[in-house]
């Protein structure tokens, strides 16, 4: 059947900001994928406000240019995914993070082939849902708050050129997906609201992230493998590429839900600013992570405030247990080359003594030391953690401990304006096999050597 355009005002939708669109909306996209699939068209100058819409196969939702699909403040109107699945027990207010979502604005299962494209704005109406803790930080009277878009098993997925703003809980999760294209969406979110990550691909395959640009809080992009979700297989073939993203967590992350595998992850041509964290793989469950490239990255780093995970670490490697009954999974064969650092600390690699780190390569990778916060350096975050929090140690351009075949080739150190607390230009411990090629390191001042080797593991 030759596929057409859905237009919600022929099902009764005023697009006027105030009524609530509802009805005529999921009644567009039910007869457009009832009739094979088609193209629901949000028209440019309109306003749909709008409880939750469920997304279909073969459904293409577009917003035109000035086009803007407004969520509702009332969570009574928001679609529970695993109620829809048959499964109460997990929709209540309060769920864990790692559980499903239990609050959605668009929401699809099995919805194969469905789009959101255009150059339109998704309006999550996020601060209908939450309240400031202080100045620097704003939560939630429930947790989880409702996820903007999640999309669970549903393959052949686009999400293209639309912008998303003010989300107050995860901001575009795919879910058990296999083939996920997201290419030059925007995602603005306040930098102060928890939890208001960016994309987190969760146990899918095959995706590719292209062209984003992203603020928010937490992570922008940080792929997961949720126990939520943990009969869908490992989070594998991911491609992230000519992304600029800012975040008061971690600009690009793996973990820290992971009780599945990460493999062949390619990350490159990015430039992450202001964030609290750069590049960050946080294992804490039994997920391993192996494979993993990043290449040609800008980096600059600055702590935001200590409510936020990171101490600006640039570049982060940790594999430590969550708790007493999990043991954390294995990182290796991940290579760094040409990325540039600069910021408030250095390169954090960090296993633990029953669970070394495998098969790193730094190459001309560039560091540069500067303190610009208030907030106080010589610390390293290693939450969450049976064993660690937040350590104190001087910190180095690489802090390297329990890691193995660590190679450095054609790399510096530098640093700018000095804290107290800037030692060492490299510092390892309980490391074997470590390797320094041609590399250019300083120490912060004098009575420090540029590289402390410490006790072999």
């Amino acid at each position: 059947m030759q596929t057409s355009n859905y237009y919600p005002e022929t099902y009764g939708a005023r697009g006027d900001g105030v009524q609530n669109d509802v009805k005529a909306l999921q009644a567009a996209i039910d007869d457009c994928h009832k009739n094979g699939g088609g193209t629901v068209v949000l028209s440019g100058g309109k306003t749909y406000y709008s409880d939750s819409l469920q997304l279909r196969a073969n459904v293409e939702l577009h917003l035109q240019k000035g086009a803007r699909l407004k969520a509702t403040s009332d969570i009574n109107g928001y679609i529970r995914p695993c109620l829809a699945l048959n499964d109460p027990k997990t929709a209540l207010i309060g769920n864990p993070v790692t559980g499903k979502p239990s609050f959605v604005f668009l929401y699809g299962f099995e919805a194969h082939g469905c789009s959101i494209t255009g150059e339109g704005v998704i309006d999550a109406n996020g601060h209908s849902f939450v309240r400031r803790k202080d100045q620097y930080y704003v939560t939630g009277d429930f947790y989880p708050r409702p996820t903007v878009i999640y999309i669970e098993k549903s393959d052949h997925i686009s999400f293209r050129n639309v912008t998303i703003v003010d989300a107050p809980f995860w901001t575009l999760h795919p879910a058990g997906c296999d083939d996920v294209l997201i290419s030059a969406i925007r995602i603005l979110n306040d930098l102060d609201v928890a939890n208001s990550d960016g994309i987190d691909p969760d146990h899918c395959s095959n995706v590719r992230i292209c062209n984003c640009h992203i603020e928010c809080a937490d992570d922008c992009i940080c792929l997961k493998t949720s126990k939520g979700n943990a009969e869908y297989g490992p989070c594998e073939n991911i491609l992230i590429t000519g992304c600029t993203l800012i975040s008061t967590s971690a600009a690009i992350k793996i973990g820290t839900e992971g009780v599945g595998d990460f493999r062949n992850v390619l990350v490159s041509d990015c430039i992450i600013s202001r964030s609290n964290r750069g590049l960050s793989i946080q294992i804490r469950d039994g997920g391993n992570v192996e494979n993993v490239s990043y290449s040609n990255i800008l980096i600059e780093t600055r702590r935001f405030c200590p409510d936020w995970w990171g101490t600006a670490e640039p570049i982060v490697l940790t594999t430590l247990n969550r708790d007493e009954n999990t043991k954390s999974g294995k990182i290796k064969n991940v290579r760094f080359q040409n990325i540039t650092c600069k910021g408030e600390n250095g390169v954090l690699v960090h296993g633990n003594a029953d669970n070394h780190i495998e098969n790193v390569t730094f190459e001309n990778v560039q560091v540069e030391l500067t303190k610009t916060s208030k907030w106080p350096c010589g610390l390293y975050d290693l939450r969450p953690s049976l064993q660690y929090g937040v350590e104190k140690a001087q910190n180095a351009g690489f802090f390297l401990r329990y890691a193995d075949g660590v190679t450095v080739e054609k790399s510096s150190v530098r640093f700018g304006k000095i804290c107290d607390d800037y030692a060492h230009a490299l510092d390892a411990a309980h490391c074997k096999d470590l390797q320094l090629i041609r590399f250019d390191g300083q120490a912060a001042k004098e009575g420090f050597d540029a590289v402390k080797i410490g006790e072999e593991a």
